[in-house]
This record gives structure tokens, sequence and C-alpha cells, in this order.
């Protein structure tokens, strides 16, 4: 058998081209490129993707779904990294730490929606707890979470890297002040919630990285939990995940917990911070690595049956 066939639709993109970044140089897969004046050529998009093992989709989300429809080849897979396609069905969610049975279903789809960044460190600190059932479905959360300008997209990384750009940028901003964001709807789902999380994220002067925070009264979970007791349950929960690691019970021992600290990683870091009676769980990854094309080629790894790490395994914590 040959090498598996890779073909990005929308590598111009900052997530289509940070995943050609990690591709580029691989010699256990064939990469097509399109021509650069075809690059919104449908008909020879159409004909590259039905010739590829895998399609990334690096699109916008109206875009994606006009995208799905040009594929015809029944072995074709797609991994969509939009947010067109994590909640619906028939697509298989791409969080393979969420256990044996997530990483099967990656394995085996035909089509994988790639989850959002702010929704990987959110669901990496609630799934668990959920599906443990240590913290009912129902229960009121709020979600903090600071990302790098990159999560803004194209416009954003121009506004923030002009060279005479506007002064107020220098400030954190919040956004999404409505509480209406695009990640909340798989937040929910993937995290088995049925109460909708009250979720604030900012963006800052820095391009690459992220902390997801969530505040809970441990009085809100089940038995008697403690800072100690989370660490062991998540611990647990990840045990033998490659690229999630909760931190130890000092951590952080300067009292700070940087945002940027595992830019150019595939890494998830996992912090529970607090005392007696509050915690705050934390999360902390790239956004653009572990939160995008980091965990797309991931997934890829599993769909094609490569090893996971490959292209990723070097970035250390």
């Amino acid at each position: 058998m040959g090498k598996p066939v890779v073909y990005i639709d929308g590598k111009e993109g900052t997530t289509g081209l940070q995943i050609y970044d990690r591709l580029a140089d691989r010699k256990d897969i064939e990469l097509l490129l399109i021509d650069e004046d075809k690059r919104k050529d449908a008909a020879e998009r159409k004909k590259l993707m039905n010739e590829a093992d895998l399609v990334f989709l690096c699109l916008p989300d109206a875009a994606a779904v006009e995208a799905v429809e040009l594929v015809e080849n029944p072995a074709t897979r797609i991994i969509d990294a939009s947010t067109a396609h994590r909640t619906a069905p028939g697509w298989v969610y791409g969080f393979p730490e969420l256990g044996a049975e997530a990483r099967e279903a990656i394995r085996t789809a035909k089509r994988v929606g790639n989850p959002g960044c702010y929704a990987t460190g959110f669901i990496s600190l609630i799934a668990p707890l959920v599906r443990r059932g240590l913290l009912p479905p129902d229960a009121p959360l709020t979600c903090h979470a600071v990302s790098g300008y990159t999560g803004g997209g194209k416009k954003a990384i121009a506004q923030y890297e002009a060279a005479e750009r506007e002064p107020e940028l220098v400030s954190p901003r919040h956004y999404a002040v409505t509480l209406e964001h695009k990640h909340i709807a798989e937040m929910m789902k993937i995290s088995g919630l049925t109460r909708k999380p009250i979720f604030m994220p900012m963006i800052c002067d820095f391009p690459q990285g992220m902390v997801v925070t969530v505040p809970l009264y441990l009085d809100m979970l089940a038995g008697s939990q403690s800072p100690d007791t989370l660490r062991a349950a998540y611990r647990d929960f990840y045990a033998g995940a490659r690229f999630v690691a909760v931190r130890p019970d000092d951590a952080p021992a300067c009292g700070f917990i940087g945002s940027n600290n595992l830019a150019g990683t595939n890494d998830l870091q996992i912090f529970v911070c607090g005392n007696e009676e509050q915690v705050m769980l934390a999360a902390r990854l790239d956004n653009l690595g572990k939160g995008a094309s980091g965990a797309a080629v991931q997934n890829m790894n599993i769909m094609l049956g490569l090893p996971e790490e490959t292209g990723l395994i070097g970035q250390e914590s």
C-alpha cells in the first residue's frame, strides 16, 4: 500500500498554514498541493479532495459545509477545523483523550470535527468530572479564558501586528460580551452538560497560548473533595495520555499561570488550585496547537493508523 494522500483545503488560513507546517516534511504521507491560481477553483478543489485519502477543511463554517458536498469519493475522510460539524450528526468529535471509545471512534471515522480551542480547555476540565459523577450536569458554571490574538483569525492578527496599531490593543479585551460564543454548543454537548455555562473569553496582546479556567465551590461536587482528590481524579482519567498532564500540587510554584508557556506545542496542562472551600480548575494549551492544528494532525495520525505523536513528538511541556 502506498503512502496516505492528504489535501488541505484552505491552506492559506491560520490553521491551514500551521497544519501544512506540521506536514510539509513528513515522509510517511503524500501531500497534495493546489496551484496558487486555482485556490478558489471549485472544480480543481473537488478533484484534489476526491483524490485524497484524507482532507483537512480549514475554512469558514459556510464554506466548510459547501466543501463537504464536493466530496463524492466514499473513501475520502474529512477533518473539519471549522465550527460547522462539531456537534453535527454523523460526525465524531476529535478529542481522543476523552477515553478509549473516543479514540476508537476517531480511528474508524469518516468525518471528524476538530475541537475548538476554548472548548478543548473547558472540556478537558469538565467532562471528566461529569462522566465520573462528581459534577452534576446542571451545575451553574462560569468559565473565564485568556487567549493570544491568533485565535481571532487573520483580521485580528493584522490588527495586532500592524505597524501603527490602535493603542487600546495593548490592553486585554473581553469579547462575546452577550455571553454567546460559537464554542458553547460543543462545550455543553461533549462535557455532558444540560445547563449553559457562562463563558467569558478575553483576547490579549501576545500571539499564541491560552488558559481556560473554571472556578468551583467544592460543595458543588459529589462526595468529599479537595484539590488533592481532584488532581488524582484527573490523573486517573488521563492516564496514558501523551499530550495531557496534570500539574503537581505545588504548581504554579511562582503563583502565576502564564498563558503562553505552551506556545508551539501540542500539550495541555491541567492545574487544580485552591483551598478547602473553593478550587480553580485551569487548562493551559496553545490555541493553535492542541487547540487547532496540532489536534488536527493528531487526529489525522489516529485515522491513518500512524503513531499518534508523529509530527508532534519532542514538543515537551
